[in-house]
């Protein structure tokens, strides 16, 4: 089994288990709303603020390039968008961050988001904590925390 086989099982597992929990959560959540608590130490063992930006801004570079979601990203801001996603992450780790960008329902209201979109942009984050020097097990840490807004992103069943 491949790296990246492991990977989207671990995410695969987490996402089965969090969309279940999820489902008292209202369709249109803020960050702070989804249901899944980082694990002990997750914020300062990815690297604080400073970490977490770095990790979003190669992530970023390498989603806009990703030729199966990449398209998607054409218009977007790329600091604005790693700012966002960095307060978003933070805010999810356990640090001090507040994210205040749009729920991820709206943000991702009409653009046809498949579950094969979804799982390129894992992948593509995956290779962004890869490059970072992320442990797999933080790695799935950050997953598990994400894994709930699958529902609110993909909007193509």
């Amino acid at each position: 089994m491949n790296h990246t086989t492991k990977h989207l099982l671990a995410f695969a597992a987490f996402a089965a288990m969090a969309l279940g929990s999820a489902a008292a959560v209202a369709q249109s959540t803020p960050a702070s709303a989804y249901p899944v608590q980082p694990a002990p130490g997750l914020y300062q063992a990815i690297g604080e603020k400073p970490g977490i930006r770095a990790l979003m801004d190669d992530f970023v570079v390498r989603l806009k390039a990703d030729s199966r979601i990449g398209d998607q990203f054409r218009e977007t801001n790329p600091e604005n968008l790693a700012s966002q996603l960095t307060d978003q992450v933070c805010q999810l780790a356990g640090g001090p961050c507040i994210y205040k960008g749009p729920d991820m329902k709206t943000a991702h209201e009409g653009m046809e988001i498949t579950r094969a979109h979804f799982n390129a942009l894992v992948e593509v984050l995956q290779a962004s904590m890869d490059a970072k020097g992320i442990s797999f097990q933080r790695q799935n840490q950050i997953l598990a925390l994400l894994a709930p807004m699958h529902r609110d992103t993909v909007t193509v069943r």
